[in-house]
């Protein structure tokens, strides 16, 4: 009888688990370590991070100047003079010069290079020319660099400017109707003793000129200066120059003005809080500086919204009672402005600016308005034909 095939099978596998469960007897026990898992994170963290480096000491740069003022002593008016500022860069980087700004033409500046190793040394050549005004100033020189420890350093260039020459007057005080605009002489005197002659005489657009001879040398002149009365009229003030050869005072300058021969007062007008359900009136005055005889031709308003409602004679010219119209911006400006003229019959026109600021709103938050000047230096409104 053969031997059943199923039988045979279950005996084969029987006899191959005892086999593996006698060498798995055989081997040794291994422990298993409870924290094993804790373990390999730590390593595996550890060996994820750089290995630390010490950082870098950032070397920086320090600059030194051997002095910050620089005083000339007593100079001359119109004069010029050469300083020096030396500095170290006392530290351990480069040292970079960013901007040297200075706080008016006459004290310019030159450095040779802009970046200094560390222990080099530097020097700033400063010029000065000194005002014509007398007195005691300063200027300073601001230098700006890589230093970020003292990353500006103020620099001060001094003087006291003293007078070799004087004259007088200083101001000429000019009159339109009269002659020669009732311009006094001038005169130029010597105060060391030192003897000088006149180069040259200038004024503002050449309305004042005076005869001089550059060959003849003194101690003291006296200029009798000549006035075009329709320059003047024209731009009311100014200054004039006049060159001299003394070695320690080259020019020496003042001023000039004229009251225009009419004006208006107040020079502008100004409202605020204005609406424009509301007019305003605002009083104003035609005046002539010298007493003459004048009619108003017209008058009108650029945008129309000024216009007279009465007008009354004075002693020197009219007074006039204006009517202001504020015009409905419906919230779209802030601000207003219109300019009133005044015709003059036979003579020319003024001008009157006129600036608004609507209700609510302050003429300080909406900023300054500028007022029409129609030349350099007037004090008023300027006649124009």
């Amino acid at each position: 009888m053969k031997p059943n095939k199923s039988i045979s099978i279950i005996v084969a596998t029987f006899s191959l688990m005892l086999q593996f469960g006698c060498e798995e007897q055989a081997a040794p026990r291994r422990e298993l370590n409870p924290d094993w898992f804790n373990q390999m994170v730590w390593q595996t963290q550890a060996a994820a991070q750089p290995k630390l480096v010490a950082p870098a000491v950032k070397k920086a740069p320090k600059i030194q100047f051997e002095k910050l003022i620089h005083n000339f002593g007593n100079v001359s008016p119109a004069t010029t003079h050469i300083c020096e500022f030396n500095f170290t860069n006392t530290g351990d980087g480069t040292l970079e010069i960013l901007e040297i700004e200075q706080t008016c033409g006459c004290t310019p500046s030159v450095l040779s290079k802009s970046a200094y190793a560390p222990g080099e040394k530097g020097s700033l050549k400063v010029g000065f020319y000194s005002d014509t005004q007398l007195g005691r100033t300063s200027k300073p020189i601001y230098i700006y660099s890589n230093d970020e420890a003292n990353p500006e350093v103020e620099l001060s260039v001094q003087a006291n400017i003293t007078a070799k020459i004087d004259y007088e007057p200083k101001k000429l005080d000019l009159m339109l109707n009269q002659p020669n605009a009732n311009c006094p002489t001038i005169t130029i005197r010597s105060l060391d003793n030192q003897p000088f002659s006149i180069t040259s005489f200038k004024s503002t657009d050449g309305c004042i000129t005076a005869d001089y001879d550059p060959s003849i040398q003194a101690r003291q002149f006296v200029l009798q200066p000549r006035i075009d009365t329709q320059k003047l009229e024209r731009i009311m003030d100014g200054l004039f120059e006049i060159g001299l050869s003394h070695p320690e005072t080259k020019i020496i300058s003042g001023t000039f003005d004229a009251p225009p021969r009419f004006e208006t007062s107040p020079r502008s007008i100004m409202i605020h809080q204005a609406n424009p359900q509301q007019l305003v009136v605002k009083k104003i005055n035609v005046i002539s500086n010298y007493n003459e005889e004048f009619e108003i031709e017209s008058a009108f308003s650029k945008e129309g919204l000024i216009s007279i409602r009465n007008r009354r004679k004075t002693n020197n010219g009219y007074e006039l009672e204006l009517v202001i119209r504020p015009p409905d911006n419906k919230g779209r400006t802030r601000i207003f402005s219109d300019t009133f003229f005044v015709d003059l019959k036979g003579i020319g026109r003024l001008d009157i600016s006129c600036n608004g600021f609507f209700s609510g709103v302050s003429s300080a938050s909406s900023g300054p308005v500028k007022t029409k000047r129609t030349c350099k230096g007037c004090k008023g409104p300027i006649l124009t034909k």
